[in-house]
């Protein structure tokens, strides 16, 4: 379904990476696992990835890239159309069909690595909170971060997140978030662009930030059931 595939893409597009000497990354990777279908991007230092059903007369697919480029024109093409994409595919090719519409590109010729590796299943601190205002208090002590680093310091304590960054420049920017947290006290640093990036998709009241420590990898999800899952790599603040 035309629907299904533009959430798909708008949930993952994002981390896509753009470093062309890792050319396998570049692409949103499509495979099927069992009864489902799975779609990743990841650059290295965010995956982002969707689980969904899977499609009619997808058993037996091989695993596909699709470039970055094909990706930004189908995303396009998705918004004209409603009912059902046909999809086919050769070694080396997709073709979209979208009603009057047809889209056909060339596939990434590369492996993509196992990302579930990364995808951390003992993070054992939860924190609850809301993703509007998590993104409002991140958007706004970024502002004074410098462009390189962008890293934002996450102190969580119980029931609150302490939001800071403090640069040469601009000096200390520090917001305070109510949230759901009731493990032991902990700091960790993220890039603010990559975490508002991850926080965007969240459609619910509540995003679970799944912690373990502040050199782990930490896990976001709207909750148990939700299609989409999201990996933070942290950064040293």
């Amino acid at each position: 379904p035309a629907a299904t595939l533009r959430q798909v893409i708008d949930k993952t597009r994002f981390a896509i990476s753009s470093e062309e000497t890792r050319y396998y990354l570049m692409g949103i990777f499509f495979h099927v696992d069992g009864d489902v279908m799975k779609a990743a991007a990841t650059d290295g230092h965010r995956l982002a990835r969707v689980t969904i059903d899977k499609p009619e007369g997808s058993d037996g697919m091989p695993d596909i890239i699709v470039p970055k480029k094909c990706v930004g024109e189908l995303r396009k093409l998705l918004d004209e159309v409603e009912g059902t994409v046909e999809v086919s595919l050769s070694d080396t090719k997709v073709r979209f069909g979208l009603g009057a519409a047809v889209l056909t590109s060339k596939l990434i010729d590369g492996t993509f690595p196992d990302y579930n590796r990364v995808i951390p299943t003992a993070n054992d601190k939860l924190l609850k909170i809301d993703p509007k205002s998590f993104m409002a208090g991140v958007d706004r002590v970024a502002t004074i971060a410098s462009e390189k680093t962008r890293a934002v310091k996450m102190a969580v304590d119980n029931d609150k997140v302490t939001l800071s960054v403090s640069s040469p420049e601009n000096g200390l920017a520090v917001e305070e978030v109510p949230a759901d947290y009731s493990n032991d006290g902990m700091e960790i640093g993220f890039n603010a662009r990559y975490l508002m990036d991850i926080l965007h998709e969240i459609e619910g009241d509540t995003v679970e930030v799944h912690l373990a420590d502040a050199a782990a990898p930490t896990l976001l999800r709207e909750n148990d059931n939700s299609q989409a899952l999201y990996v933070l790599m942290p950064m040293r603040v």
